[in-house]
């Protein structure tokens, strides 16, 4: 069997590994914006193309038995369709279904008309004047959160306090914008893979949006993630993890009563809160990094639940119940001011999974780029011991880099729990 695989992040590094663990092993293929050396490695070949030239790869792809779409981008301009259009199986949604992750609007609309649990009170303003006013009327009532309707990497969300801050956001942006209630609380993710009625559920994550310790500074791509050796997180319980499934469950099956078959992977982020788990926002492919945690504990054949989503009759995949955590190396400066340099890598002493993000690798060398670089993961029986291989791993990469050395640590996942507490009993 031969698989292409459409991609080149640390997320698609990990969808790679765990395809090339498919029985019997396919020969896998790489579309790729850059060449990851990770992915290069275990490709037969690859084709370093713009994961937005859909044409391109469209024509690449007719010799593959089946294309797997790992970035929301090309899955939001409608790779699928193209894909589909000529014969070729494809995993992951069409470009209708997809709008539940590209436009924001879209969605938060379409929840409302449904009914479905765990909407925030929100406002959708085409005018960027009305959302100014928006503000100035609604700040000292409470914190708002800005986003625009768009795809934004995962960095275009901005929660403010103060009329001037949410003012000269706006002033940076165009077209529609969403300004929605601030939620209190702990968020988590759970990604499952859809078949059009059924999902298949992975462990939840906790991601860390912030570039610092404390969980300060600029939203980002994503520092870091942990799991716990549940389905659960410390600060959540077994409702928690239900009412959050039942929230995707709702929202797929409304897609079908509106003719869109959902097929692929669906990601909810959520925000847990003292009313219970509040959707900050669907994706429409898995996270990066979240995608790092749970992929690698799939018990369950990746190709096999790629074809029975396709085909409509997905069974419930198997996980290790371990616990993991993973950390992003990113260059310094990160995510404003990058600054260039060379990694060096000592894999012999990492106890710890490596994932290859945005490096270029020329001469010997990998050096970084503006983006996130590299990601290492530490797989154990608890957060503490996975932390350790984490931070050790760490310790064997060098470079005009940092890292968030806080994400699952025993210190910070008692501060979650400690939050979690406090909600539920105000």
């Amino acid at each position: 069997m031969k698989v292409l695989l459409v991609g080149s992040g640390g997320r698609e590094h990990a969808i790679a590994m765990a395809i090339k663990k498919s029985e019997p092993e396919p020969t896998l293929y790489a579309a790729m914006k850059y060449k990851n050396p990770g992915i290069a490695k275990i490709c037969e070949d690859y084709l370093l193309v713009n994961e937005m030239d859909i044409p391109k790869i469209t024509n690449y792809a007719d010799k593959f038995d089946l294309v797997v779409i790992g970035p929301e981008a090309p899955l939001a301009a409608g790779i699928v369709d193209s894909l589909e259009s000529r014969g070729i199986r494809a995993f992951g949604p069409t470009t209708d279904a997809a709008m539940i992750e590209s436009d924001k609007g879209w969605a938060r609309s379409f929840m409302s008309k449904h009914g479905i649990k765990g909407c925030p009170r929100y406002e959708l303003f085409s005018d960027l004047s009305e959302a100014d006013e928006f503000i100035k009327d609604n700040i000292d009532e409470r914190n708002l959160v800005i986003k625009p309707v768009g795809l934004t990497g995962g960095k275009g969300v901005l929660t403010i306090n103060e009329y001037k801050e949410g003012s000269d956001y706006l002033k940076k942006l165009q077209g529609q914008v969403i300004i929605e209630e601030c939620l209190t609380g702990e968020e988590f993710t759970i990604q499952a893979f859809v078949d059009g009625h059924s999902l298949s559920y992975a462990p939840a994550v906790q991601d860390h949006k912030r570039a610092y310790e404390g969980d300060q500074g600029p939203n980002t791509g994503g520092m870091g993630s942990y799991s716990d050796k549940s389905y659960t997180l410390p600060f959540m319980n077994k409702d928690d993890f239900d009412r959050a499934v039942d929230i995707m469950e709702d929202t797929v099956n409304a897609l079908r009563s509106e003719g869109i078959n959902y097929k692929g992977i669906l990601y909810g982020q959520f925000m847990l809160t003292k009313l219970g788990p509040m959707v900050v926002e669907f994706n429409c492919r898995f996270g990066d990094p979240e995608a790092m945690n749970v992929l690698p504990l799939l018990r369950s054949d990746f190709i096999e639940l790629a074809d029975a989503s396709i085909d409509g009759n997905l069974k419930a995949a198997s996980y290790e119940l371990c616990a993991t955590v993973c950390k992003y190396v990113v260059p310094s400066g990160y995510p404003d001011k990058p600054q260039l340099s060379e990694i060096r890598i000592d894999e012999g002493s990492i106890d710890a999974l490596l994932f290859y993000a945005s490096v270029n690798e020329g001469g010997g060398k990998i050096t970084t780029t503006a983006s996130r670089s590299l990601a290492v993961l530490g797989i154990a029986d608890t957060i503490e011991d996975a932390e350790h291989k984490a931070e050790n791993a760490l310790n064997n990469i060098k470079g005009n880099i940092f890292s968030r050395h806080d994400i699952g640590t025993k210190k910070l996942i008692e501060k979650r729990i400690e939050h979690m507490k406090a909600i539920r009993s105000s």
